[in-house]
């Protein structure tokens, strides 16, 4: 319950007998009630109310599973025969009923929600007390036979204390907070983002979604490490990792996170990408590596966008573009079909099919979507200002070319599609299609209007490495070029050799995202950036 609540629920007066009012509890006055049964819990009971190790439990879903409905119906008919199940759980108290002599109450773990029943016959005056005392949200601990109730409810029936090793109900930890309200639960946005410990028990969909995350960041690492047979991959990847303070930030065109080591009286960025580490693994002879990366960049936040986020990124050495390109597609379709659930998945009101990937040219994209030719300039700059792109600002054609496109062209591309030949001035890091240099070999690939993926056929080449980097940074501001920098080390390492690859990065918290159709990024990560509370200060 939350302090708004109980203030609302101390003005609501419900009229008793004989004319009296009886006046809902305050918040300090409920939370003082919790103060005084952990004193009792200690005292009269002489219960440690933060627990002791407690082994042998089951999680909720394992003891549903276990409920054996033949061995229930035998009991029924007959008390002598009892060949149910025992099972052992712990979990939260979500509800908490008390009727007469019998006490019944959900518990919530992770893995979902089971009835308990305390029958004040079954476990004895004192237990049966314990039980009445306990509060929503307190943790507890409950062993005894699986049964349904008249209603059909599988529920655990605490035993005797003397019938099991631990007791058949005990309090584990007393909770001295007030739970959010009874019937909606927290709903609060913003509260849900600061108090997930909050969320995560009160809201199950929150829990299986990132319960669903975790699962979906091991599938692709199984895939990628031992791919199976039927996916046509051949070899699997090595995983390593690289260091995410950098004395360099580089591998991504991103302002990064600073700070200071005062051993070394350096200065240090956090990682805005691990590229040019995992590319000089490539040089020491670790040919197919991969890193699900923590990054960083201090950039704004959106629903689509966290400071700090999760990375896929990958190399293969002899590969291309075309390869990355198949591994990406069943990698994808192996997570949808065998972590998700199908093929086909929601996201909001679009069905994804996961089954087929389209390939398309980015010139033929912007065409089609815009009606003109994408040499025409002056129609480029009539498009531009209709969509109030400063043409001012942006004068070079193909930067210009690139605003419009995305702004007329993402919106369209809903199924899975790789685009693909880019305009090679876009990508000054990548190779070129041999017998096209104006194209450059990069594909990303786009799904529900968002960018998940981005790859190319890696550029290896010393000489035009540093002539690249050098021109990346020309004609940027001071305060921008303060952020970027020419990594000698990194070209000393292509100078040694690194052999022709395909390099990867995908996106996994948009991933997950689209695979448990969740529509902000802050829904899939456990703790989003929040601007602190003053209270937190």
């Amino acid at each position: 319950m939350s302090e708004k609540q109980a203030q609302n629920n101390q003005k609501q007066q419900k009229q008793g007998k004989g004319g009296k009012q009886e006046v809902s509890k305050s918040t300090s006055e409920l939370l003082a009630d919790r103060r005084a049964k952990l004193v009792k819990l200690r005292d009269d009971f002489g219960i440690d109310p933060y627990g002791q190790r407690t082994d042998g439990l089951m999680t909720v879903k394992a003891a549903r599973d276990a409920y054996d409905a033949e061995a229930d119906a035998a009991h029924k008919e007959n008390a002598e025969v009892d060949n149910r199940p025992i099972v052992k759980i712990a979990g939260r108290v979500i509800q908490h009923r008390v009727m007469g002599n019998l006490i019944f109450m959900s518990l919530r773990d992770a893995t979902g929600d089971i009835q308990v029943a305390v029958s004040k016959k079954m476990v004895g005056a004192p237990t049966f007390k314990l039980a009445r005392a306990t509060d929503l949200s307190d943790i507890v601990h409950a062993e005894g036979p699986l049964a349904t109730t008249k209603t059909g409810e599988i529920s655990v029936w605490a035993t005797k204390a003397e019938e099991v090793e631990t007791g058949g109900y005990s309090v584990l930890t007393k909770s001295l907070a007030l739970p959010p309200g009874k019937f909606h639960g927290l709903q609060d946005q913003e509260t849900r983002y600061r108090k997930r410990y909050v969320d995560l028990y009160t809201n199950p969909d929150v829990m299986q979604t990132m319960v669903k995350r975790s699962e979906i960041v091991k599938g692709v690492r199984d895939f990628l490490t031992d791919p199976p047979a039927e996916s046509g991959i051949s070899g699997g990847f090595l995983e390593v990792e690289t260091p995410m303070m950098q004395s360099m930030a580089g591998g991504a065109a991103a302002r990064p996170f600073a700070t200071h080591h005062n051993a070394l009286d350096i200065e240090l960025f956090l990682r805005i990408a691990p590229e040019l580490y995992l590319k000089r693994l490539l040089v020491g002879g670790m040919h197919r590596v991969f890193e699900i990366n923590r990054n960083f960049r201090n950039e704004g936040l959106s629903p689509r966008h966290n400071p700090e986020f999760t990375m896929l990124e990958l190399y293969e050495a002899f590969g291309d573009l075309y390869s990355i390109m198949n591994l990406v597609e069943k990698t994808f379709q192996h997570i949808a079909e065998n972590v998700c659930g199908g093929m086909k998945r929601m996201f909001g009101d679009l069905e994804i099919d996961y089954s087929n990937f389209r390939r398309a040219k980015y010139l033929d994209l912007f065409e089609e979507h815009n009606g003109f030719s994408h040499k025409d300039h002056e129609k480029l700059i009539e498009k531009a200002k209709k969509l109030s792109i400063d043409t001012d600002e942006i004068v070079d054609h193909d930067q210009l070319l690139n605003a419009v496109w995305e702004e007329t062209v993402e919106e369209h591309l809903i199924q899975p599609t790789f685009v693909i030949d880019y305009p090679a001035s876009l990508c000054p890091l990548t190779k070129r299609k041999p017998d096209e240099p104006e194209i450059a070999e990069r594909f990303e690939l786009f799904i529900a209007k968002m960018e998940l993926a981005n790859a190319y056929t890696e550029l290896n080449d010393p000489d035009v490495q540093e002539a690249n980097f050098t021109q990346q940074i020309d004609g940027i501001d001071d305060e921008e070029s303060t952020f970027r920098n020419v990594d000698h080390d990194f070209l000393e390492a292509l100078k040694v050799g690194m052999p022709p690859a395909g390099g990867l990065g995908i996106g996994i918290d948009r991933m997950v995202m689209l695979m448990t159709n969740q529509q902000s990024i802050r829904d899939v990560i456990l703790f989003p950036l929040m601007r602190p509370t003053q209270a937190s200060q």
